[in-house]
């Protein structure tokens, strides 16, 4: 599978891990570590996929969510907040900024990848979506 993944993530650990997961099953990864470097790499890239973390320097990843999904190059691209923020009504709110996906920190490696492979699969989300 040659797909592009871009991880917008600022935690080294966590980007490795998902980095290393994802190639692993055959993907090219890209990382940034701030919002506003992630939309210029969308941008510049056109990755098939964004893997978004939610707390971020500067732009919290909502805010980039939407930038994205306002930017007629590149609000097609899948968005899956990936992120710690696990309280009620997060997994809500990051779908309403406009991402396809929802996936709790910390990562669970025996699924990661083909989590991430399912919503290549199936680009943008839709209601009936079993994997929100």
């Amino acid at each position: 599978m040659d797909k592009l993944v871009l991880i917008i993530e600022d935690n080294s650990e966590n980007y490795y891990l998902m980095r290393y997961l994802l190639e692993n099953h055959g993907l090219r990864v890209i990382g940034a570590v701030s919002g506003w470097m992630g939309i210029e790499m969308a941008i510049y890239n056109k990755p098939d996929i964004i893997l978004l973390d939610i707390q971020l320097p500067g732009m919290d990843g909502y805010s980039v969510t939407r930038r994205i999904r306002s930017n007629p190059e590149i609000k097609d691209i899948p968005i899956v907040a990936v992120t710690s923020y696990a309280m009620v009504g997060d997994k809500e709110h990051a779908l309403a900024a406009g991402a396809d996906g929802y996936i709790e920190k910390p990562i669970n490696p025996d699924s990661f990848a083909d989590e991430i492979i399912y919503y290549l699969n199936n680009k943008r989300r839709t209601d009936e979506d079993p994997m929100r």
